[in-house]
């Protein structure tokens, strides 16, 4: 433990209830304790060990609110309050910073500082239903101890002066850490704990009493000596049943995804040059007074204040436009109009969806207040307003399925699938997801259906998905090569020109310049910009009813009724705004007319006469989405729109990431570089991990049969939980392969406790890595493996993607929301372990939300219309039936185009982390407040 850093904490004293304090300061996503900062997520503890009402709070950016945690009732441990946003103030408490533990807790029980006996069980502040088994108690499973962890018991043990004790741990980012000591505690249902604490006792008394006999006695109990063991019931084998059936000796070892976020709303943005000295005063109160810095404004506090100017800058009433500059004005105060409607849109600011930047333009010397010398002041900025992209009801819906699906279908083999997998131990699972919100939110719901978890998504959200931005984010990398793509896609669709062909290709359409591009493009695109201008009209005369409206009752501060905030989490859609007429989601007619207005002017510029078709996937995208979710407004000709769009944007898209399959190839493998070689780390980690467990258990059955008893293996399992094993004892990984996966992966592999844990097949464990992004790196990672032969390194090699499915790409253009890329590897038990084919590698795909519903006129289209939501396709194969992709091919087709393994940061301490243990001093000062000692009485703590 020592050298290991501790999570930092703060104590707010209070005389008396609601007392205020100079030195503590709350904001919106942090508390200030004398000058140190806590960010959201934090927890606040009573002072006292007999309150047990402990608080999680959560940040803007997860949907903020609270979970409070508590002694079970009944099979609750907890509940997640989304209202409550503010600290209590009624007593003193601790602050301390909040460690992601995946899900889990360790309960430890020793008995003497020589033993402890280890248990996991699902941590409270997932969902807060406590897992029960047929008896009613709660779900536990003996898991093994790292050496490090033994140590820690010890030291407790001895520190506090209590031989039976009972202590919590948290596994967070491959550390342990202490965070509860009970003093005085049993384990409730547990043989073996019994069994154990015998064998400790008989061991006392004889070298208290008679010393001779102590090294004599067996260590086992008397009447387990010729206990029949248990039979074991052997594996069930899972095979694959995609692509082939490869006999009973395969067994699941990795299952890793990587998952397009769900059905969301159309991405928006806002641009307005502001003179406005309210708006340029706000801008230098948040950029430090620095009249050429640029500010970002993304705080509650912050858009409140934008908010407030806003709306005193809005005009009342609309002014003419009989001249330039007149219309200039007009032009000016609709954005201001947008805006204002923009930042009351939601209830309040979950901080996630809508963000501003303000970069200063141009600038004025003039006299400081104090007249001895000139300063500069912004008189003109830019006003940036992003917004939208919000994850709606039907992606949460999606993506919980999907989770759902990926439950029941991806690891068979078990009597209750993952579940039990997962609960057991032998289920190793990380979440990754981008920075983006929709992306968060989508591995947020999935992980609930995966997972079988209840309640919002806030929770689930920050206990078990890491940010990665790195790896899921950002296309900056082939910024130049995308812009030539999309010179040349322009070029060939303006230009009336038809797709370069070649007859070298004409049995692989795929492998043309411009693949998918309809041959009328040029004229489906003037039919585009007709009918976009048609649809634009009809909202625009709803806007302007609503806006009439709203001038009526004179009432610019009304907030619309719904909530994106407390619509996180929900799968249904808002009925009373459908009943009302009123557009799906918080989206009102006047933003709706905003961003039809925008698509109408960017996608053709009427004084250029210029076509932009990058705006065609945005004009898909707003057809689509208004057709599922808006399709009760009845706007005339979207449905004909939709599919002018969805021709041309079944072309444009997949060349945005490369006109020809080399530049595609090129583009994918800057974009996906990085998640790429955290692929190959993910596999080659698990690889080894299965040969270390094979090398261990052939060691342990010749050791067994060589000695005919099977006594050895008794001890093994007897000694596993004693303080001063071997590691090679206490876990089925070697050191080395330990220490090599904390250098690559930052993860420490902790396991159940194959003795003891009433499980048919403890051996079995399944590494799961899911990884959720955006569409860029879909297409940017199918592109790598589809084209990786083309390579002048690979020469000769075929495609990892056989060419039936090759063909079947070339059809499916657009990869929609929820599509996936799966790679499942498999080991073959009866394999040498240095046969390549002992790892064998499955890969599928889906194209994500089936379209055909916005297609059809039939019963089933009704009912997924009135729901507002799309069924996600299934897996489809990429290699031919009966394959055999061996790990050794896969590394070596794809290593090319990946981040190499050491170019990855080594391991890092988690962020806000400082401070160290130095020897035992926080133990030693810990037990200075334990009472059991002094007084000889026992309590228990939180």
């Amino acid at each position: 433990m020592y050298g290991i850093p501790v999570p930092r904490y703060a104590l707010v004293n209070r005389e008396f209830p609601y007392q205020d304090l100079d030195y503590f300061v709350e904001e919106e996503d942090y508390v200030e304790v004398h000058g140190h900062r806590f960010w959201k997520p934090f927890v606040e503890k009573p002072i006292h060990g007999d309150d047990h009402s402990i608080m999680i709070y959560y940040p803007s950016s997860a949907g903020g609110g609270m979970k409070e945690l508590f002694r079970k009732v009944g099979n609750r441990s907890s509940e997640f309050r989304p209202e409550v946003r503010r600290v209590r103030r009624e007593g003193s408490y601790i602050y301390e910073e909040f460690m992601p533990t995946g899900g889990t807790d360790v309960k430890v029980y020793t008995v003497g500082p020589e033993y402890a006996h280890a248990e996991a069980r699902k941590s409270p502040v997932v969902d807060g239903v406590v897992m029960r088994n047929p008896d009613g108690k709660e779900v536990r499973y003996p898991v093994l101890l790292t050496p490090t962890e033994k140590q820690m018991a010890r030291e407790v043990c001895i520190a506090f002066r209590q031989a039976v004790c009972g202590f919590d741990l948290l596994r967070c980012e491959g550390r342990s850490y202490v965070c509860d000591v009970n003093g005085w505690s049993f384990v409730k249902n547990s043989h073996k704990y019994y069994d154990d604490a015998a064998c400790v006792l008989r061991k006392m008394f004889l070298e208290a009493k008679a010393p001779h006999l102590s090294s004599t006695i067996p260590p086992t109990l008397p009447w387990k000596v010729n206990e029949p063991a248990q039979p074991s019931e052997g594996l069930t084998r899972q095979g694959s049943g995609i692509i082939g059936t490869f006999g009973q000796s395969e067994e699941l070892r990795c299952v890793i995804t990587v998952i397009r976020h769900g059905d969301r709303t159309p991405k928006q943005k806002v641009k307005l040059k502001v003179t406005e000295e309210r708006l340029l005063n706000l801008m230098l109160k948040y950029n430090g007074g620095r009249p050429r810095a640029e500010t970002k404004l993304k705080s509650a506090v912050q858009l409140q204040d934008l908010l407030d100017a806003t709306r005193i800058l809005v005009p009342r009433t609309r002014p003419g436009r009989e001249s330039d500059s007149e219309a200039e004005d007009f032009e000016h105060a609709e954005k201001l109009r947008q805006v204002k409607a923009v930042l009351e849109e939601g209830g309040h600011f979950s901080g996630i969806y809508r963000k501003v930047q303000l970069k200063p333009l141009k600038w004025v010397k003039v006299i400081k207040s104090n007249g001895e010398c000139e300063e500069e002041r912004p008189t003109e900025a830019l006003m940036v307003l992003k917004y939208g992209g919000v994850l709606t009801h039907a992606g949460r819906k999606q993506a919980e399925e999907l989770g759902r699906y990926f439950r029941n279908n991806m690891y068979p083999g078990e009597g209750n699938g993952l579940l039990r997998l997962h609960s057991t131990y032998r289920h190793d699972l990380k979440i990754y997801s981008s920075d983006e919100g929709r992306v968060q939110m989508s591995a947020a719901a999935f992980a609930k259906g995966l997972l079988d978890l209840e309640g919002p998504l806030t929770p689930i959200l920050v206990s078990l998905v890491s940010k990665d931005s790195s790896m899921l984010d950002g296309l900056d990398n082939a910024s130049i090569e995308m812009e030539e793509a999309k010179a040349r896609l322009n070029e060939i669709i303006t230009s009336g020109a038809k797709a370069i062909n070649s007859s070298a290709f004409t049995e692989k359409p795929w492998m043309v310049d411009g693949a998918g591009l309809p041959p009328n493009a040029s004229e489906l695109l003037s039919k585009l910009v007709k009918l976009t201008k048609k649809v634009t009209d009809q909202v625009r005369n709803l806007a302007k009813d609503e806006d009439e409206e709203l001038a009526e009752t004179n009432s610019y501060d009304v907030i619309p009724p719904y909530d994106q905030a407390k619509a996180l989490g929900k799968t249904n859609i808002d009925v009373d705004r459908i009943a009302a007429g009123l557009p799906c989601g918080s989206e009102g007619f006047l933003l709706m007319y905003a961003r039809w207005r925008k698509l109408e002017r960017d996608l053709y510029n009427e004084r250029k006469e210029r076509f932009d078709i990058t705006q065609i996937p945005d004009v898909y995208d707003s057809c689509k989405y208004d057709l599922l979710h808006n399709a009760h407004l009845n706007l005339e000709g979207l449905d004909e729109l939709f599919k002018v769009a969805q021709l041309l944007a079944d072309g444009v898209i997949p060349n945005e990431y490369g006109i020809n399959p080399q530049q595609k190839l090129k583009i994918g493998s800057k974009i996906a570089r990085r998640l790429l070689g955290k692929i190959l780390i993910d596999l080659r980690n698990t690889r080894e991990e299965a040969i270390s467990v094979a090398e261990l258990k052939g060691n342990q059955e010749y050791t067994t049969k060589a000695s005919g008893t099977g006594k050895e293996d008794t001890d093994y399992h007897s000694k596993s939980n004693t303080i001063g094993d071997s590691t090679r004892r206490t876990s089925f990984t070697s050191e080395k392969g330990m220490d090599q996966d904390d250098d690559e992966d930052k993860e420490t592999k902790y396991r159940l406790d194959p003795k003891y844990a009433n499980v048919r097949t403890p051996e079995r464990h399944v590494r799961t890595r899911l990884y959720f992004t955006s569409e860029s790196h879909i297409h940017s990672l199918m592109n790598v493996l589809r084209y990786c032969n083309l390579d002048e390194s690979l020469q000769g090699e075929d495609s990892l993607v056989c060419d039936n499915a090759l063909e079947r790409l070339c059809k499916t253009k657009e990869l929609d929301y929820m599509s996936y890329i799966v790679f499942r590897m498999f080991e073959n038990i009866e394999v040498a372990l240095e046969d390549p084919k002992r790892f064998r590698i499955e890969m599928t795909f889906s194209r994500g939300a089936d379209l055909s519903p916005l297609e059809r006129d039939d019963s089933e289209a009704a009912s997924l219309h009135q729901e507002h939501t799309l069924p996600i396709m299934g897996p489809e194969r990429l290699q031919e039936v009966g394959s055999y992709l061996t790990l050794e091919m896969m590394e070596k087709m794809i290593r090319p185009f990946a981040m190499p393994a050491e170019d990855f940061p080594p391991p890092s301490i988690p962020q806000g982390f400082t401070g160290y243990f130095s020897k035992s001093a926080v133990l030693e000062r810990l037990v200075n407040f334990w009472p059991f000692h002094k007084h000889g009485g026992h309590t228990n703590g939180k």
